[in-house]
């Protein structure tokens, strides 16, 4: 009866230290946890600052600074400004971390190359080449110079700039005619004359129309006093 009542004693002041012990694992873990999260910071907006701005945001948030080598080109961050930054804003991270930035070099100096007598398609190849944005593209009919060819660009070559407008001669003006009204003629008849004056034409629509004979131009595209050119198409739209 006394070793069993010993070997009781002894099982309850195990399981006692048991409980304790889980009981200190617990809240040791839970300390270390809430230390962990006590340390940690959240990344401040670094974009758009100086150095020493930066400097000073992170020094205050208990952070460093680590500048990265090679600047980056970047038209709306003026040169020495920070415009990129690892981690990102507003994530939360440990304290005394390096924060990477890199600083802008500013907006890209191209020197515009002279354009101007080449083709339209060889001018915006160069232009891109060059790292240049192309500008709006203008264009006049002209005998006096090759089509498709450029006769003048904005800004002028040797400048510096970030973008080229393009002047473009399409070419001399070809003759125009005005769609002349084919409502109510004979639509066969009619497709044979523009036919022959250059104009693709087709007799579309079969459809009946009471009081009209067969064959009868109902309906014209394009529509009667519209400037067309040869080679531009016509339909033309007959009764049944």
């Amino acid at each position: 009866m006394a070793l069993k009542s010993r070997v009781w004693g002894a099982g309850k002041i195990l399981l006692l230290c048991g409980a304790l012990l889980c009981t200190y694992l617990l809240f040791a873990a839970a300390a270390m946890r809430v230390a962990l999260k006590t340390r940690e910071v959240v990344v401040p907006v670094l974009a758009g600052k100086t150095v020493n701005e930066a400097t000073a945001v992170l020094t205050e948030a208990g952070l460093n600074l680590r500048i990265e080598e090679g600047r980056r080109t970047d038209s709306t961050v003026p040169a020495g400004q920070i415009v990129a930054q690892e981690p990102h804003a507003g994530l939360r991270t440990r304290h005394e971390r390096s924060i990477r930035v890199w600083l802008s070099a500013g907006p890209r100096s191209t020197i515009v190359p002279a354009v101007a007598g080449e083709s339209e398609r060889a001018a915006q190849l160069r232009i891109s080449q060059e790292g240049l944005e192309l500008g709006p593209v203008a264009a006049i009919r002209s005998g006096d110079y090759p089509a498709g060819a450029v006769i003048a660009q904005n800004p002028p070559p040797r400048t510096t700039a970030m973008q080229v407008s393009l002047l473009v001669n399409h070419g001399e003006r070809g003759a125009t005619f005005v769609m002349p009204d084919l409502i109510g003629i004979n639509g066969e008849r009619a497709a044979d004359l523009l036919r022959a004056r250059g104009f693709r034409v087709a007799v579309v629509g079969d459809h009946p129309y009471p009081g009209v004979p067969a064959g009868i131009v109902i309906r014209q595209n394009p529509q009667a006093g519209f400037q067309i050119a040869p080679g531009e198409p016509i339909s033309l739209e007959v009764s049944r």
